[in-house]
């Protein structure tokens, strides 16, 4: 790091300041503005331009920016995007970074979050949160149904839910909005079953694991263990929560300080977090997240680099946790500051530990939003789950017809 510097300072005194141009998308970017002037101290010769753009736009915005050649330096993106843009050939490997670097360090982070960033064997983002779906639970409300403890397996959570619900009164054991494909997804990725077949060239939402996630989704809503409404007609769940209409709410990480914010003082020893249930026994989550990477028409891929090292640094991503509450990658991260003490972030570190990643492929967000239209569909009655993992892999390999093709033809020139 410190020979890093000297050649960076090096270069501004020869060259002037550099500038460093670093696209955020939604509110990360107010928080990283924060943490700049400590790099800039460290290296006087280099300034960062910050450029946040609406998360509505982003998509757009980038592949914008690669055709017409005009790609920031460096940038946050989400892994679920990663694969796109890698295909696209608009990412610099990072491999070679990594290996030479004293800061970011492969074995510190969780293990399938590291995995979301590769690509065919190649490394191309460096974590920077984390995100995945676990419940927040009314504490107090279990314990009145007879219940001293979350829910271990998909079983006793059934049970919970049946005596949590009670629709005359508009109450339910849970709150699942049918337009967010998030829920569903956390529940079929705890499945033997892979989502994609045959290298990811074909849906396999046919198979047994997927059918039997979506059953179990469909019949909280079968059971009026859940209202099937959208997050819109949801209206605040924050304040729902605090009155008891929902008991468990299936969610991410930001939601610690919501309700910490939104729930009177009185009521903030009712609630706690849990990690998943699976089908038989403690589950996985969903892999989520956003990560840093360098654009390969980058001209100060270095500089860029020695960004994303001290924004990997431990204490730095400690410092972003507090700013915003999003969730540092690396197991270090979680060894001090107010992560380690804290009792309801401690379940989303027990979580991260068995997560795992979407396919990296880059239809995936047109697959995953099928899922969701479809899963809502047999909520409404309207498809059987046999006809709905039929329908979802008709339109999944439709989907997925140019990879196939594309794959075809790379190894026929072989």
């Amino acid at each position: 790091m410190l020979l890093t510097a000297v050649a960076l300072a090096g270069c501004a005194r020869d060259a002037g300041t550099q500038t460093l141009t670093f696209w955020t998308f939604g509110r990360e970017g107010e928080a990283v503005v924060q943490l700049l002037p400590g790099f800039e101290r460290e290296h006087p010769g280099l300034k960062v331009v910050v450029e946040q753009i609406p998360l509505t736009a982003a998509h757009q915005k980038l592949l914008t920016a690669i055709a017409g050649g005009a790609t920031p330096d460096l940038g946050q993106l989400g892994n679920t995007w990663l694969p796109e843009l890698a295909t696209l050939g608009a990412l610099e490997p990072l491999q070679p970074y990594v290996e030479r670097s004293a800061v970011v360090r492969a074995d510190d982070y969780f293990r399938s979050i590291w995995a979301t960033n590769r690509m065919g064997g190649v490394l191309y983002g460096v974590p920077w949160y984390v995100d995945t779906r676990l419940l927040f639970y009314r504490r107090d409300l279990l314990r009145q149904a007879g219940f001293d403890a979350p829910p271990r397996d998909w079983a006793q959570w059934r049970r919970m839910l049946a005596a949590l619900s009670h629709p005359q009164r508009h109450v339910y054991g849970i709150l699942l909005p049918t337009n967010e494909y998030e829920q569903l997804l956390s529940l079929a990725l705890q499945q033997p079953d892979p989502l994609l077949r045959d290298g990811g060239r074909y849906g396999n939402f046919e198979s047994a694991g997927f059918k039997r996630a979506l059953a179990f989704y469909v019949d909280t809503f079968r059971l009026h263990q859940a209202p099937p409404i959208t997050n819109v007609e949801a209206g605040n769940p924050w304040v729902e929560f605090g009155r008891g209409t929902y008991a468990f709410y299936l969610s991410g990480p930001w939601n610690i300080g919501e309700f910490r914010r939104r729930l009177p003082a009185a009521q903030q020893g009712d609630w706690a977090t849990a990690p998943l249930p699976g089908p038989d026994g403690p589950g996985a989550g969903l892999a989520g997240g956003a990560s840093l990477v360098v654009f390969r028409r980058s001209t100060h891929k270095q500089a860029a680099w020695a960004l994303i090292e001290y924004l990997s640094r431990p204490q730095v991503q400690q410092r972003f946790y507090e700013l915003l509450g999003d969730m540092p990658p690396r197991r270090a991260s979680w060894a001090g500051g107010v992560l380690r003490d804290d009792p309801k972030a401690q379940a989303f570190r027990e979580q991260l530990e068995r997560v795992r990643p979407t396919p990296a492929v880059p239809e995936w967000e047109r697959i995953a939003n099928e899922m969701q239209r479809l899963a809502a569909q047999a909520v409404a009655g309207e498809l059987s789950v046999d006809q709905a993992a039929a329908e979802l892999d008709r339109r999944t390999d439709r989907i997925l017809a140019k990879r196939r093709w594309v794959l075809d033809r790379r190894r026929e020139t072989r």
